[in-house]
């Protein structure tokens, strides 16, 4: 048996960024590209998708008009090798919106929420990754199954493109940068 017979070639060979964007959008749904090679998603959970969407619907009121939030679509990395990540929560310059890839210089803050299966690429891969890309603030959040969400701030240091620890909230997470905000928790 081989290789092509138990899974199409894209999955088993790089890829480039031509390639990437001749895609369907129905072919990159539930994918990330890592270093050219497809990362095949599983379908998050209702709990996960919900609180990303709440999360971006208050982030989304409290940056103001120059930034948009949204959720799940890829940010491009890089492209050489071709490195696309999914953010369960992107917030990107507002006047951005119709450019295609967004690029980190268009991402202020990314969030990703931790689910099962996804606790070391959460906590230290995207990460790394992230901030070597130079997108200014990362958000971790850790749901758990009753009870409020956990949410783990970091800031970029650009000298290093390493993240520097911020604050942890639990309860209301009340902040000043990037921009205020103060959101319940237990809402989300």
């Amino acid at each position: 048996m081989t290789a092509e017979m138990v899974a199409p070639a894209w999955m088993h060979e790089q890829i480039t960024a031509e390639e990437y964007e001749s895609w369907s959008e129905e072919q990159c749904a539930g994918i990330e590209i890592v270093d050219g090679m497809v990362v095949v998603s599983p379908s998050a959970s209702k709990r996960h998708n919900r609180l990303a969407r709440l999360l971006a619907n208050e982030l989304d009121s409290a940056a103001g008009p120059d930034w948009n939030a949204d959720t799940d679509f890829d940010v491009r990395l890089q492209d050489v090798p071709l490195t696309n990540r999914r953010p369960d929560v992107i917030v990107y310059r507002a006047d951005t919106i119709d450019i295609t890839p967004t690029r980190p210089e268009h991402v202020l803050l990314v969030v990703e929420v931790v689910s099962p299966g996804s606790e070391t690429t959460d906590r230290i891969v995207k990460v790394d990754q992230y901030a070597r890309a130079g997108i200014g603030f990362y958000w971790r959040i850790e749901q758990a199954a009753t009870g409020t969400p956990l949410v783990y701030t970091y800031l970029l240091d650009p000298a290093t493109r390493t993240y520097r620890e911020g604050d942890v909230f639990t309860g209301t997470l009340k902040v000043t940068a990037p921009f205020a905000a103060e959101i319940d928790l237990g809402q989300i």
